[in-house]
């Protein structure tokens, strides 16, 4: 018994020495420490202006069909009539002319989600292919009603020089051909990001 006390003594001795220890280790480590204190990067706001070039019809179309259901009418007069996805690959240009300088691409995908009134819920990646943001690319998902002639899209990331942007992007239909669907959408962008 007398030995289980002692142990017990010098355990508890013991233990108060290790925490006075680490406690002094705590408060000193604050005046000696060798990381370096956190900085936060700068955040950047980025503007910019293009046009968006989406093609459905002729032998060379750059957003293609690749599902619709079929509870879609056949009578549909629409070229994308609700529950249509399609794939897309659009260039981006400098100008509301398809033969402008292009300065990069469109990619990924849009689906008609609206029942009665047009409109397209986009998951796309805008990548550029020239200039200061050669190789930097920034994602939109958003509903856009492409019945109203100006409308907003959130952006939701980027790679790249947009690295974890966020910002909003407003559209306004440069042209649309009603009949094949195709479209010139002139994009002002303003991004946040790091």
């Amino acid at each position: 018994m007398y030995r289980i006390q002692e142990m017990g003594k010098k355990t508890g001795i013991i233990l108060v020495l290790f925490t006075l220890h680490l406690l002094i280790s705590f408060a000193l480590s604050e005046y000696y420490s060798e990381t370096l204190p956190f900085s936060p990067k700068q955040q950047v706001v980025t503007n910019l202006h293009f046009f968006f070039h989406d093609t459905l019809s002729g032998r060379d179309p750059s957003a293609v069909l690749i599902a619709k259901p079929h509870l879609t009418a056949e009578n549909s007069s629409s070229p994308t009539p609700f529950g249509s996805l399609l794939a897309i690959d659009d260039p981006l240009t400098l100008g509301p002319d398809p033969k402008s300088e292009k300065i990069g691409n469109v990619r990924g995908m849009y689906v008609s989600s609206g029942k009665h009134v047009p409109t397209l819920t986009m998951y796309v990646d805008f990548g550029f292919t020239s200039g200061l943001f050669n190789g930097s690319s920034f994602t939109v998902f958003s509903r856009n009603t492409i019945t109203e002639k100006e409308r907003e899209l959130a952006v939701v990331g980027g790679r790249g020089r947009f690295r974890m942007a966020t910002g909003v992007a407003q559209l306004n239909t440069y042209s649309v051909n009603l009949i094949n669907g195709d479209a010139v959408v002139e994009y002002n962008v303003t991004l946040y990001h790091y």
